[in-house]
């Protein structure tokens, strides 16, 4: 069925429902505001570009999805495969792999394809998750410790000797930040847990760098000042060479928000008692990245811990979803200054933390006493993620998985039960 939730969510709609809606979208904008400013940076992209995703995608994946409270925007998820396409094709390259991943995931959800992500291995999911955790710590090392570098290499075996070579840049004031940032974050979640810590976090260790004039890299001195309205749409230079060019981001794209959005409506079901529409939320993701890319933004998907946060806040209907797109708007406008003023290294610890929750470690023991095929599947492609490429990743973990499920006769889709940032 594709049918948007908004539509049904509607017809029952009261003013008590809109101001529950009202406190958890705002909420979720606070915490959202600096997650995709964070992923933008990592991904090696421009905030003002997480920001767009956020507000365009993060609108249209809650008013046509399939979910009653999924939240939308950029995610841990894409930094790796983002950051590959735009060394590998330029920007422009991502926004045509984008808009092409786009129409994929259009055309999936028509062909009523949503059902079928389910069936994906769990080891598969896991396996290169862990490997995307891993590159994205590793990518905020030079931020964390303020390393200066001339060229950071984006595979990790190059990396890591490279990061190493800087060494005698190290900055203690900009290593302080961070783990200041790292611990306020953890302290915000236990002692607090509904409400914006990510925000607050990052703005306490940016003032006090600010005000001790600590020599730590802020998000205006490294970008320049952030726009303060979203740019007029545009269409990226389209020739079939180059749409053949991009194809296999374009599909990696398509598979990573088709997978990371149902994951995190399922999730939302477990949390709400809901029952979301997996082919109406897969077509909701095709239009939303291919706005998102119309608007100069970046892929974007159903994000598992800002949705997770819309529970734990009251949210009800998609409204909320669509109030978060319109608050980090309002942010974007009226508060574009003291924003930029957020230091690097207080960004880096944010990702850290994330890449953490992302590898789910709490679950690593059970995972290890699952089935041999799947123990193996799983450092397989994690492997593959980390140390070769997530597209040869993808494909061959969902070859081996899918091969090793009809071997054994197994066809019941795998539960997923993720609780990643």
């Amino acid at each position: 069925m594709l049918r948007p939730q908004l539509l049904t969510s509607l017809s029952t709609y009261s003013a008590a429902t809109f101001r529950a809606d009202l406190f958890a979208g705002i909420t979720v904008a606070m915490v959202a505001l600096p997650l995709s400013l964070a992923i933008a940076i990592a991904s090696g992209a421009t905030p003002a570009q997480g920001l767009i995703t956020a507000i365009v995608a993060g609108f249209i994946i809650s008013a046509l999805g399939g979910s009653t409270v999924q939240i939308g925007g950029p995610t841990g998820a894409f930094i790796v495969v983002v950051a590959g396409v735009i060394a590998q094709h330029g920007y422009d390259g991502l926004v045509l792999a984008t808009a092409m991943a786009g129409v994929i995931l259009l055309v999936a959800g028509w062909l009523r394809a949503g059902s079928l992500i389910a069936h994906v291995p769990e080891s598969v999911v896991n396996g290169f998750t862990i490997g995307i955790a891993v590159l994205i710590a590793a990518s905020q090392i030079k931020d964390l410790m303020g390393l200066s570098m001339a060229h950071e290499p984006a595979e990790l075996l190059h990396k890591l000797p490279a990061l190493w070579a800087a060494r005698d840049t190290f900055s203690l004031a900009a290593l302080g930040v961070g783990l200041a940032t790292m611990v306020l974050i953890v302290m915000f979640r236990r002692a607090a847990p509904r409400l914006p810590g990510l925000i607050v976090a990052l703005a306490l260790t940016s003032g006090v760098a600010a005000m001790l004039s600590l020599p730590v890299e802020t998000i205006a001195a490294r970008f320049g000042d952030l726009p303060r309205s979203l740019p007029l749409p545009a269409l990226p230079a389209i020739s079939l060479d180059r749409m053949i060019e991009v194809l296999p981001s374009a599909l990696v794209i398509a598979f990573l928000a088709g997978i990371e959005s149902l994951l995190s409506a399922v999730v939302a079901d477990r949390m709400t008692g809901a029952r979301h529409k997996p082919n109406a939320e897969v077509v909701a993701q095709g239009a939303a990245n291919l706005a998102s890319a119309a608007f100069g933004g970046l892929p974007a998907t159903g994000a598992i811990a800002r949705t997770a946060t819309n529970v734990r806040a009251g949210g009800q209907t998609p409204v909320a979803g669509m109030v978060h797109a319109v608050a980090i708007l309002a942010m974007m406008m009226l508060a574009a200054g003291p924003t930029g003023m957020l230091a690097m290294p207080a960004m880096a610890g944010l990702l850290i933390l994330t890449a953490w929750n992302m590898a789910e470690p709490h679950k690593w023991g059970a995972w290890m006493r699952e089935r041999p095929s799947d123990r193996a599947l799983l450092l397989l492609t994690m492997a593959l993620t980390v140390l070769v490429d997530l597209t040869v990743a993808i494909g061959v973990g969902v070859a081996l998985g899918l091969a090793l499920k009809l071997r054994a006769g197994r066809t019941k889709p795998d539960t997923f039960d993720p609780r990643r940032m």
